[in-house]
Formats: C-alpha cells, sequence, structure tokens
C-alpha cells in the first residue's frame, strides 16, 4: 500500500492489487468484503455503495479512464465523538474500489482519526490472498 498525495493537497492511501493476487473476482466482491469488515467493527456504521462508473457514464458530459471497468464507492463513518460542527465536513469515510482488466485499484482519503486510518488499511491489505506481502 502507498501514500501519496493527489492533486497537491490529498493524502490518499492506494493499494493497487492485481487480480491473481487475490479470491475477489469483481469491484462488486471487493465492496461486499468490505461492507462485512464495516459491518463487524465496533464502531463503524455502514451508508451504502455509491456506483460511481454508472453515475459517470450517465452523464451527458461525463468521463472515464478507458481502462477503468467499474468504480464504486463504499461509504461508512467511524464516527465516535463530534467535538465541533465543522467535523461534520470531514465525513463520512468512503473506499474507492476501480476494476481494470487485470488488477484492483482500492483507494481512501486519509481520515484525521489515526485508529480509522488503521481499520482502513488492514481491511484493504487483507484484500490480497496473500496478506503477508501486502
Amino acid at each position: 500500500m502507498r501514500q501519496k498525495i493527489i492533486q497537491e493537497k490529498y493524502p490518499i492511501f492506494v493499494l493497487e492489487l492485481q487480480k491473481d493476487e487475490t479470491d475477489m473476482t469483481s469491484a462488486d466482491d471487493i465492496v461486499a468484503r468490505l461492507k462485512a469488515n464495516i459491518e463487524a467493527d465496533r464502531v463503524a456504521r455502514y451508508i451504502g455503495v455509491f456506483d460511481h462508473y454508472n453515475h459517470t457514464k450517465a452523464l451527458p458530459d461525463g468521463s472515464i479512464a478507458p481502462e477503468i471497468e467499474d468504480a464504486k464507492n463504499i461509504l461508512f463513518c467511524f464516527g465516535v465523538a463530534l467535538p465541533s460542527a465543522e467535523m461534520l465536513a470531514l465525513r463520512p469515510r468512503s473506499i474507492g474500489v476501480a476494476e481494470l482488466a487485470d488488477r484492483f485499484i482500492v483507494s481512501f482519503l486519509e481520515a484525521p482519526m489515526p485508529v480509522a486510518n488503521i481499520a482502513m488499511e488492514n481491511w484493504v491489505r487483507a484484500l490480497r490472498a496473500d496478506p503477508v506481502t501486502a
């Protein structure tokens, strides 16, 4: 898993997962596994799935990179505290799953809560058939 900055200001975590490195066969499989992790977590709350691919495809001016075959976001929240109204700007969380011909790209924005980052990293790393090499 790599950490990087995109558009010069957004810290994200990204895992590129070759299809032969996982038992997942589709973006939907990955979303289902992540949903199970979210629902098993004592503080995370599942919200839903956004089908980003079909939404963008349906827009008159929608544009999708040709290598992307599917793209979904699974939405959830770790909100264990609400110390100020402004914290709402940082929630909920989302993990993006893009399916390409030979691999999946799973990514998420760094959360301001270290425990949330650790959980999301663990969930994403566990998608690899051999998590030791993640």
